[in-house]
């Protein structure tokens, strides 16, 4: 069975940081696109960042950008989600995400087809 973990999240004061990490099981992403979604309380979810299966390329939306970063490490079949800086705007349940039918993708990061999804893990900052 195909999972994804997150871990990491919890509690921050605003302008700290925390590090999110999604382990997947199952079958082995290392070709794929992976990327972090949230979802804000009473809002849909949306597209946080993504990165090329390499690690080369990354995609993040304006409002993370130069804030969080995000990572993998393929031999763990790990990606991570640095966040610094963290705002009140930020909270969120933090979902990690993975394409799983298009290897080595050289396209549009941004719009592959998630097909891979974790649980979520809360994200929750101070003020």
């Amino acid at each position: 069975q195909v999972q994804l973990v997150e871990s990491g999240g919890g509690l921050v004061q605003a302008g700290g940081s925390l590090r999110l990490s999604c382990a997947a099981s199952g079958r082995t992403f290392s070709s794929y696109v992976m990327g972090w979604f949230r979802q804000p309380p009473g809002k849909e979810r949306e597209f946080v960042a993504a990165i090329n299966w390499s690690g080369g390329r990354t995609y993040y939306v304006d409002s993370v950008k130069g804030r969080f970063t995000i990572s993998r490490d393929n031999a763990k079949n790990t990606v991570y989600l640095q966040m610094n800086s963290l705002k009140p705007e930020d909270p969120a349940v933090y979902y990690c995400a993975a394409d799983g039918n298009r290897p080595y993708y050289n396209g549009n990061i941004r719009d592959v087809p998630w097909n891979y999804w974790g649980q979520g893990t809360q994200v929750t900052v101070s003020s």
